[in-house]
Formats: C-alpha cells, structure tokens, sequence
C-alpha cells in the first residue's frame, strides 16, 4: 500500500455519476403521453435496463396498485414489462414487434 502521501487529494477524485430520475416517474409520463396520443395499454412494451427493472421492482415510493405480476409477467400502469435485453430504457407503443 503506498504511503498516505501518495494518496490522491480529494479535489483530484472523480466526482459521483448524478443520479438519474426515477424510472417510475420517467415511465409513468411517458405512458399517459401514449395514452393521450391514442395508444393502448394492451399493444405497449416498457422495456427495461435490468437495473432500470430492479429500481421499478423495489421502489418503495411506487403505488402497489401500479405494480402487479401474473402469469409469471410484470406490468406496470397496465404496460407489460420486460427486463434486460437493451442498451437503454424505452416505452415501445407498438406492442412486442
């Protein structure tokens, strides 16, 4: 271990990465702005980052009403939800296509 003058100061440390929104608020706008524009809840797939997948899951500041799982699939606002796969988190309105 090198000595405790070789350490980095602080001011020369990364800074932390700034947390991004939570993804159930993101989704939930995003949702009632394709509901809006005349889509279906029944043709919409939220799919998700699996750690985008994992904040959903265990974020306690979501309505259990909003969350439900059957038939081994999780849905969210009505939306089918999937987890990994993608590079990034998106709301596809058209269904599994």
């Amino acid at each position: 271990m090198p000595p405790a003058s070789y350490a980095r100061p602080a001011s020369a440390r990364p800074a932390p990465m700034r947390k991004r929104g939570k993804v159930a608020i993101h989704f939930r706008e995003a949702i009632g702005k394709a509901v809006e524009d005349g889509a279906d809840l029944a043709d919409m797939t939220l799919r998700l980052t699996l750690s985008d997948f994992s904040e959903l899951k265990r974020d306690n500041d979501v309505p259990l009403e909003d969350i439900s799982f059957r038939n081994g699939e999780m849905r969210f606002l009505g939306v089918k939800v999937t987890g990994g796969g993608v590079e990034a988190s998106r709301l596809d309105v058209g269904g599994d296509a």
